[in-house]
């Protein structure tokens, strides 16, 4: 018997958990990211993310030098059932909640010419680059 062994019995135990809850799981995807994708030309980048379901009203967009953040908040409206209705929900798989991404990018962003745009569930956003300033050797006098 090693130091292990004891422990053993507590990992079963999450397995056998883990394994009972699968079937709730099946085809439900987890809407904690944002999925996106991110194109660099000379002057500026391109991102667009998938957001679908979610009003332009509930995306929140910041850029703080070199990071990007998006923060959208998902809200699918639940049908208020009759309670003379008998029926009964069988699935649910909408999601209601909350999803960000940060990333950063190699060059500061022009904050004043950023531009959102909201089309068909996808977010566009276009991204300048900061004009590079010039470094300036300083004489010690």
């Amino acid at each position: 018997m090693n130091a292990l062994t004891p422990l053993s019995r507590f990992d079963d135990l999450f397995s056998e958990f883990r394994r009972m809850l699968q079937p709730l799981a099946q085809g439900v995807e987890p809407m904690g990211d944002i999925r996106l994708d991110l194109d660099e030309s000379d002057k500026s980048y391109t991102v667009r993310a998938d957001l679908p379901g979610v009003k332009k009203e509930d995306i929140r967009v910041e850029v703080d030098g070199n990071r990007v953040s998006i923060y959208a908040e998902i809200r699918k409206d639940v049908e208020e059932k009759d309670p003379k209705d008998k029926a009964r929900v069988l699935m649910r798989e909408t999601y209601r909640g909350s999803a960000s991404r940060s990333f950063t990018l190699a060059h500061d962003i022009d904050e004043a010419g950023v531009a959102a745009r909201l089309e068909d569930g996808v977010l566009k956003l276009t991204l300048p680059k900061r004009e590079q300033t010039s470094r300036r050797r300083i004489a010690v006098q």
